[in-house]
Protein backbone atom coordinates (compact mmCIF):
# COMPACT_ATOMS: atom_id res chain seq x y z
CA UNK A 1 0.00 0.00 0.00
CA UNK A 2 1.63 3.33 -1.15
CA UNK A 3 1.99 5.91 1.69
CA UNK A 4 -0.40 8.09 0.13
CA UNK A 5 -2.75 5.14 0.12
CA UNK A 6 -2.25 4.77 3.83
CA UNK A 7 -2.94 8.56 4.85
CA UNK A 8 -6.28 8.34 2.76
CA UNK A 9 -7.37 5.24 4.78
CA UNK A 10 -6.51 6.54 7.57
CA UNK A 11 -7.71 9.61 6.88
CA UNK A 12 -11.43 8.11 6.44
CA UNK A 13 -11.17 6.21 9.56
CA UNK A 14 -9.91 9.05 11.73
CA UNK A 15 -12.66 11.57 10.18
CA UNK A 16 -15.94 8.90 10.71
CA UNK A 17 -15.12 8.46 14.41
CA UNK A 18 -14.86 12.39 14.64
CA UNK A 19 -18.29 12.35 13.15
CA UNK A 20 -19.90 10.50 16.78
CA UNK A 21 -20.72 12.60 20.21
CA UNK A 22 -21.48 12.23 23.31
CA UNK A 23 -23.96 12.41 25.39
CA UNK A 24 -23.93 12.91 29.15
CA UNK A 25 -27.64 11.81 30.45
CA UNK A 26 -27.09 12.32 34.46
CA UNK A 27 -28.14 15.17 36.48
CA UNK A 28 -24.68 15.93 37.21
CA UNK A 29 -23.66 19.05 35.61
CA UNK A 30 -20.00 18.66 36.05
CA UNK A 31 -18.56 18.02 32.08
CA UNK A 32 -17.14 14.52 31.63
CA UNK A 33 -13.11 15.66 31.16
CA UNK A 34 -11.98 13.59 28.20
CA UNK A 35 -8.21 12.98 27.70
CA UNK A 36 -6.69 14.02 24.58
CA UNK A 37 -6.79 10.14 23.54
CA UNK A 38 -10.20 9.85 24.21
CA UNK A 39 -10.68 12.83 21.41
CA UNK A 40 -8.84 11.12 19.31
CA UNK A 41 -11.17 8.06 19.72
CA UNK A 42 -10.06 6.42 22.82
CA UNK A 43 -10.46 2.96 23.38
CA UNK A 44 -13.34 1.95 21.12
CA UNK A 45 -12.16 -0.39 18.57
CA UNK A 46 -11.93 0.08 14.86
CA UNK A 47 -10.85 -2.28 12.22
CA UNK A 48 -7.12 -1.87 12.08
CA UNK A 49 -6.78 -0.54 7.97
CA UNK A 50 -3.10 -1.64 7.50
CA UNK A 51 -3.36 -5.06 9.32
CA UNK A 52 -6.45 -6.79 8.15
CA UNK A 53 -8.79 -8.98 10.46
CA UNK A 54 -6.94 -6.95 13.36
CA UNK A 55 -8.68 -4.75 15.54
CA UNK A 56 -6.54 -1.54 17.12
CA UNK A 57 -8.14 1.40 19.79
CA UNK A 58 -9.08 4.45 17.83
CA UNK A 59 -7.12 6.43 19.78
CA UNK A 60 -4.03 4.64 19.06
CA UNK A 61 -5.25 4.13 15.41
CA UNK A 62 -5.35 8.69 15.09
CA UNK A 63 -2.21 8.59 16.68
CA UNK A 64 -0.34 6.30 14.26
CA UNK A 65 -1.55 7.68 11.20
CA UNK A 66 -0.28 11.08 12.61
CA UNK A 67 2.47 9.55 13.43
CA UNK A 68 3.28 7.82 10.00
CA UNK A 69 2.47 10.97 7.94
CA UNK A 70 4.74 12.96 10.39
CA UNK A 71 7.42 10.32 9.31
CA UNK A 72 6.39 10.82 5.65
CA UNK A 73 6.76 14.33 5.60
CA UNK A 74 10.10 14.71 7.15
CA UNK A 75 11.39 11.78 5.09
CA UNK A 76 9.91 13.53 2.05
CA UNK A 77 11.42 16.83 2.12
CA UNK A 78 15.02 15.12 3.51
CA UNK A 79 15.28 13.82 -0.30
CA UNK A 80 14.01 16.82 -1.30
CA UNK A 81 16.57 18.89 0.22
CA UNK A 82 14.11 21.54 1.66
CA UNK A 83 14.33 20.55 5.12
CA UNK A 84 17.28 22.91 6.12
CA UNK A 85 18.92 21.61 9.42
CA UNK A 86 16.31 18.88 9.96
CA UNK A 87 18.12 16.61 7.53
CA UNK A 88 21.23 16.30 9.97
CA UNK A 89 18.90 15.84 12.79
CA UNK A 90 17.52 12.43 10.88
CA UNK A 91 20.55 11.81 8.79
CA UNK A 92 20.94 7.95 10.23
CA UNK A 93 17.52 7.52 10.14
CA UNK A 94 16.81 8.66 6.49
CA UNK A 95 20.12 6.90 5.91
CA UNK A 96 18.84 3.55 6.64
CA UNK A 97 15.25 4.13 4.64
CA UNK A 98 17.56 5.45 1.69
CA UNK A 99 20.95 3.23 2.07
CA UNK A 100 21.52 0.07 -0.15
CA UNK A 101 19.90 -2.57 1.96
CA UNK A 102 16.64 0.28 1.79
CA UNK A 103 15.98 -1.31 5.84
CA UNK A 104 12.71 0.09 7.33
CA UNK A 105 12.40 -1.97 9.82
CA UNK A 106 13.88 0.82 12.13
CA UNK A 107 11.27 3.49 10.72
CA UNK A 108 8.75 1.07 11.68
CA UNK A 109 10.07 0.65 15.48
CA UNK A 110 10.14 4.42 15.56
CA UNK A 111 7.00 5.03 14.48
CA UNK A 112 5.42 1.96 17.08
CA UNK A 113 7.65 4.15 19.74
CA UNK A 114 6.12 7.27 19.03
CA UNK A 115 2.83 6.05 18.89
CA UNK A 116 2.98 4.45 22.33
CA UNK A 117 4.63 7.42 23.82
CA UNK A 118 1.78 9.65 22.76
CA UNK A 119 -1.27 7.18 23.43
CA UNK A 120 0.35 6.22 27.21
CA UNK A 121 0.83 10.06 27.74
CA UNK A 122 -2.41 11.59 26.67
CA UNK A 123 -4.94 8.86 28.21
CA UNK A 124 -4.40 5.22 26.58
CA UNK A 125 -4.66 3.25 29.67
CA UNK A 126 -5.24 0.20 28.20
CA UNK A 127 -2.10 -2.47 29.05
CA UNK A 128 -1.45 -1.99 24.78
CA UNK A 129 -0.15 1.98 25.38
CA UNK A 130 2.84 1.46 27.00
CA UNK A 131 6.09 3.28 26.20
CA UNK A 132 9.01 1.44 27.56
CA UNK A 133 11.99 3.64 25.26
CA UNK A 134 14.68 6.06 25.84
CA UNK A 135 13.41 9.19 27.92
CA UNK A 136 12.93 12.25 25.48
CA UNK A 137 16.41 13.70 26.10
CA UNK A 138 18.28 10.50 25.56
CA UNK A 139 16.09 9.73 22.42
CA UNK A 140 17.67 13.04 21.22
CA UNK A 141 20.62 13.34 22.11
CA UNK A 142 23.24 11.29 19.22
CA UNK A 143 25.74 11.20 22.23
CA UNK A 144 23.31 8.47 23.51
CA UNK A 145 21.02 7.61 20.65
CA UNK A 146 23.00 6.68 17.42
CA UNK A 147 19.86 7.14 15.65
CA UNK A 148 19.89 10.78 15.81
CA UNK A 149 22.61 12.81 13.84
CA UNK A 150 22.50 16.15 15.66
CA UNK A 151 20.71 17.57 18.68
CA UNK A 152 18.05 19.83 18.02
CA UNK A 153 17.55 22.98 17.51
CA UNK A 154 14.98 25.23 18.35
CA UNK A 155 14.05 26.11 14.62
CA UNK A 156 14.51 22.24 14.36
CA UNK A 157 11.85 21.62 16.54
CA UNK A 158 9.41 24.30 15.12
CA UNK A 159 10.08 22.64 11.67
CA UNK A 160 8.83 19.25 13.49
CA UNK A 161 5.59 21.02 15.14
CA UNK A 162 4.67 22.31 11.71
CA UNK A 163 5.21 18.67 10.01
CA UNK A 164 2.89 17.42 13.19
CA UNK A 165 0.09 20.38 12.21
CA UNK A 166 0.38 19.36 8.48
CA UNK A 167 0.47 15.08 9.38
CA UNK A 168 -3.24 16.03 11.68
CA UNK A 169 -4.67 17.82 8.87
CA UNK A 170 -3.69 15.25 6.19
CA UNK A 171 -5.43 12.81 8.74
CA UNK A 172 -8.73 14.75 9.18
CA UNK A 173 -7.56 15.91 13.06
CA UNK A 174 -8.56 19.95 12.20
CA UNK A 175 -10.61 20.95 15.01
CA UNK A 176 -8.46 23.71 16.09
CA UNK A 177 -9.43 22.88 20.03
CA UNK A 178 -7.65 19.14 19.12
CA UNK A 179 -4.76 20.47 17.40
CA UNK A 180 -4.37 23.50 20.25
CA UNK A 181 -3.88 20.35 22.96
CA UNK A 182 -1.55 18.11 20.66
CA UNK A 183 0.49 21.71 20.42
CA UNK A 184 0.50 21.81 24.23
CA UNK A 185 1.74 18.22 24.41
CA UNK A 186 4.45 19.41 22.03
CA UNK A 187 5.46 22.39 23.24
CA UNK A 188 5.89 20.50 26.88
CA UNK A 189 8.76 18.34 25.26
CA UNK A 190 10.52 21.23 23.93
CA UNK A 191 12.75 21.93 26.39
CA UNK A 192 14.05 18.39 27.03
CA UNK A 193 13.99 17.62 23.01
CA UNK A 194 15.88 21.27 22.33
CA UNK A 195 19.42 20.60 23.59
CA UNK A 196 21.07 23.22 21.06
CA UNK A 197 20.43 27.29 20.86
Amino acid sequence: MTNFSKIALCAMVIGAGTLFTSCNDSDDPAPVQLSLYDKLGGETLVADPTHPGQMIEHGRLSYRCVVDSTITLIVADIVNGANGNLGAHFAPIAGEVFGPDMNTTNVAILSDNLTDFFSFNTGGTNAVNTYSGLSMANAHNPAVNSRMGAKASPANYDKFEGYVVAAAALNGVTDPTIVGEVGTVLESLRSTIVQTQ
